[in-house]
Parts: structure tokens; sequence; C-alpha cells
């Protein structure tokens, strides 16, 4: 089967780079900023979310700071999951408007 879908990898400083690049241009990736990649017709079989981690990890060496985030479609419906890591706070916290307002006490 082909899906579309968009992946998110935050590797660390000393993330193996050159293991996820190899990967994405082997796909045919394309480029979507910094570290966000566009895969038009990924191909899996079973699964996609098993399968797309079991192929990222047999490429990239990962590490416990590794972070990686897919987003595709499921039944027509756009979805996004952390295949490896998890979310950690954004660094635009404080940033907004709401916080202010609660530290006036408004």
């Amino acid at each position: 089967m082909n899906s579309t879908i968009w992946l998110s990898y935050d590797l660390g400083v000393s993330g193996d780079y050159e293991g996820i690049y190899s990967w994405l241009e082997n796909h045919g990736a394309k480029e979507c900023g910094s570290n966000v990649a566009f895969l038009k017709n990924y191909e899996f079989d079973g699964d996609l979310l098993e399968f797309l981690k079991t192929d990222v990890c047999e490429a990239v060496t990962l590490n416990r700071r590794s972070r990686i985030y897919v987003i595709f479609n499921d039944d027509g419906r756009t979805r996004g999951q952390y295949l490896v890591g998890k979310r950690k706070s954004p660094p635009w916290t404080g940033f907004g408007d709401e916080l202010e307002q609660e530290l006036d006490g408004n």
C-alpha cells in the first residue's frame, strides 16, 4: 500500500542525522523546513505506523532523546503520532497573552 506522510524528527545534538538523511533520500522525501520531510508515496505492508517505525529504526541509530513524529491520513482523517519519543514543553511557553493576563489577575 501507499500513503502520504510528513515526518518531523529531532535527534538531539549528537543524533544520527546521517542515518535519517540517508533514509529520507532513499524514500524520495521532500524538505519542508527544519527537520520536517514530506513523503508522497511511502510504500508499506500491513499497519503503517508499525511498518514505518521498524523501517526507520533499522536505518537510524536512536537514543533516549530522539523524537520522530508522523502526520498521516487514516480513513480520511489527518492524524499525528509519535513513532519515537514523546511531547515535551514547547519553546514558546510563556510568550502568549494568556499568561500575562493570569499574572495581572485579569
